[in-house]
């Protein structure tokens, strides 16, 4: 623990082991009440979730002498969302053609959700109350594979940065509308206008073109809307399998891009006759290192959800935090902007 809370840095994998003094030092803090009290030659014990958990054991071990206290990852992603949606006003938004509004969501009628996590893959996650949860579905095609032939295609040296070239493109240069094969108009008898995607990257078969001859920008652009597109209509299609009226999507794939909420949300808007609505998490990238961080239960966080609910029922109602930083402690502290406090950071 570091003062009250506890910290964590965001690293992709490549800059892990160049960076083994600062993941040193954070784990360090994590770790808490064993510090400096710790005997000599003991192990400081630091709770970790995800992939990364098991491959990187070794390395936290024998060269940071951390050992990593592995967290089932469904469960702490389940058990982030549900603290977030229980215990935070204005976590839940929904974003679409520029607009964003914050959902208020009643804490005693939240379940059964739909939880899609979107990741290098996708996992869809039917959760029916606490610790009460199910993956139901996924699909190998999400932000690894955005970012995989993104970066083929493009050669841009980050997933930022290929998110940010994509903000710049046109799509429809690349991709096939219903409006291409119909000469200009749509497809009304079944609900298709003539924007309509018909085929993403379409175009490409019947245009003469070589890779170079493409704007990267739009390459990006369609490549995150065909990503995007399947990831709004799988998710709605398991929604509808299972009845459930709330489809929350979470993930670093998201980072608050608006274009690809905003892809997601007409996905989802489409295929659901605009019966459905693509719900967006404000600390979407957090949830397991949330779920991980609650199950210190010589700390008392397992209970932080309930007692902050009990003690701060009438949270403030303001935006709450700014992206890239959720504050919270074991004392459910209130922050005059509505954070609650147990703090989750993260360095850019």
């Amino acid at each position: 623990m570091a003062g009250d809370g506890v910290e964590v840095a965001k690293l992709e994998e490549k800059e892990l082991k160049l960076c083994e003094d600062q993941v040193s030092h954070l784990a360090l803090d994590i770790g808490g009440d064993q510090g400096d009290e710790a005997p000599a030659g003991d192990k400081h014990i630091v709770k970790a979730t995800g992939g990364g958990a098991f491959k990187f054991s070794d390395l936290f071990k024998e060269k940071l002498g951390i050992i990593l206290d592995k967290v089932d990852e469904m469960s702490s992603l389940v058990a982030g969302a549900n603290f977030l949606l229980k215990a935070v006003h204005h976590e839940a938004f929904t974003y679409m053609d520029g607009v964003k509004d914050y959902v208020q969501i009643d804490h005693k009628d939240l379940y059964p959700y739909l939880l899609v996590n979107v990741g290098s893959g996708v996992s869809m996650i039917k959760v029916d109350g606490d610790n009460e949860f199910e993956r139901v579905s996924g699909t190998s095609v999400g932000g690894g594979t955005f970012w995989g032939l993104g970066k083929l295609l493009t050669k841009c040296k980050s997933f930022d940065e290929l998110l940010e070239l994509s903000h710049q493109g046109n799509n429809r240069v690349i991709d096939m509308l219903v409006g291409d094969i119909y000469g200009g108009t749509g497809y009304s008898k079944i609900g298709l206008t003539s924007t309509t995607i018909a085929s993403s990257f379409g175009k490409a078969v019947s245009q003469n073109k070589e890779l170079e001859d493409y704007r990267t920008e739009d390459v990006a652009r369609s490549l995150l809307r065909m990503i995007s597109n399947n990831i709004g209509q799988i998710a709605y299609l398991n929604a509808l399998r299972f009845g459930l009226k709330r489809i929350f999507f979470g993930g670093f794939f998201i980072r608050g891009h608006e274009y690809t909420m905003d892809t997601i949300s007409v996905a989802v808007h489409f295929w659901s006759n605009g019966e459905a609505k693509a719900l967006f998490l404000h600390h979407e990238g957090f949830l397991g290192a949330l779920g991980a961080f609650m199950s210190y239960e010589k700390q008392g966080c397992t209970d932080i959800a309930h007692q902050f609910m009990e003690e701060h029922s009438s949270v403030a109602k303001s935006p709450f935090c700014t992206s890239d930083r959720l504050e919270s402690s074991t004392h459910t502290d209130v922050k005059d902007n509505g954070c609650i406090e147990c703090r989750v950071q993260v360095r850019n």
